[in-house]
């Protein structure tokens, strides 16, 4: 029992989901057994095992804020491109934008806004005409039946073309619903609530899941709903929108997969992987 509990709170140290599991298993078994000494030994397990998720939780926040503060001292307070887009606009945007970049999404997006002014005609138009409007943007023909079943599917739920009915939800229902539409994960769901339904979340891209993970915000086996929902909790509301971009412009400029820049970063002297050259 002794080694059982001493490896959990070894992995507890590099993994929190572990040790929050092993902390529900430890009380469970508690409940459920009567021998006092075990009682005993497993209170005390269980109650230092919370410590350490507690006090691991309290070191990323810090984490979080330090890195914050140091990418709006570098970068400055970012505007996002697409600040003023209604709920729809943002949702067809980023769809636009999955597998490509904004230099190829943003001039899709235009296009199709120029082609047909409303998301109605959007709707009533022709699957091949959108491909050919937003071709630039990569994927078309994909992107193009997406945005059709996202429209109808929207129009046919909400009885018209508007997502404003998801700012009066709770956080998780308005989730819930983006994330019921085709071929929206969870950042392209957490785009849409923090920038266009006045919601904090906190969307994850390739580069936040990769720097993040270099910086020890989140486990190196998490998944991207995890990394949302743990990212989620770890960054402050009123820091949201700014990490988010920042976090982004470092991945991007000079936190590369290969080969980052660790001498030139911003957050070098608070990364615990800027001695690794190949920065996992």
């Amino acid at each position: 029992m002794q080694f059982a509990y001493q490896g959990a709170t070894k992995r507890a140290r590099i993994d929190l989901a572990s040790a929050a599991a092993y902390h529900a298993h430890a009380v469970s078994f508690v409940r459920h057994r009567n021998a006092p000494g075990i009682r005993r030994y497993l209170y005390s397990a269980a109650w230092q095992l919370k410590n350490v998720c507690t006090n691991q939780i309290m070191r990323r926040k810090a984490l979080v804020l330090k890195a914050a503060e140091l990418l709006e001292g570098e970068y400055g307070l970012p505007r996002w491109e697409h600040a003023e887009h209604d709920p729809i606009s943002t949702l067809i945007g980023t769809i636009l934008s999955q597998n490509t970049s904004d230099r190829n999404s943003i001039p899709a997006f235009n296009a199709l806004r120029r082609r047909y002014p409303s998301w109605d005609k959007v709707l009533t138009a022709r699957e091949k005409d959108i491909a050919e409007t937003i071709r630039r943007g990569g994927l078309p023909n994909v992107k193009a039946r997406r945005i059709k079943e996202v429209l109808r599917q929207i129009y046919n739920r909400a009885g018209g073309l508007s997502l404003d009915f998801l700012k009066g939800m709770p956080k998780e229902e308005a989730r819930d619903f983006l994330l019921s539409l085709p071929g929206v994960g969870w950042k392209t769901a957490s785009v849409v609530m923090l920038f266009s339904l006045g919601m904090p979340a906190f969307p994850v891209d390739t580069h936040i899941f990769r720097v993040s993970k270099r910086l020890g915000l989140i486990p190196q086996s998490a998944t991207l709903e995890e990394a949302h929902r743990l990212l989620d909790r770890l960054v402050p509301d009123e820091k949201k929108a700014s990490f988010h971009i920042n976090l982004i412009r470092l991945g991007r400029e000079v936190c590369h997969p290969k080969n980052p820049e660790c001498e030139r970063c911003a957050l070098n002297r608070i990364c615990p992987s800027r001695r690794n050259v190949q920065c996992p």
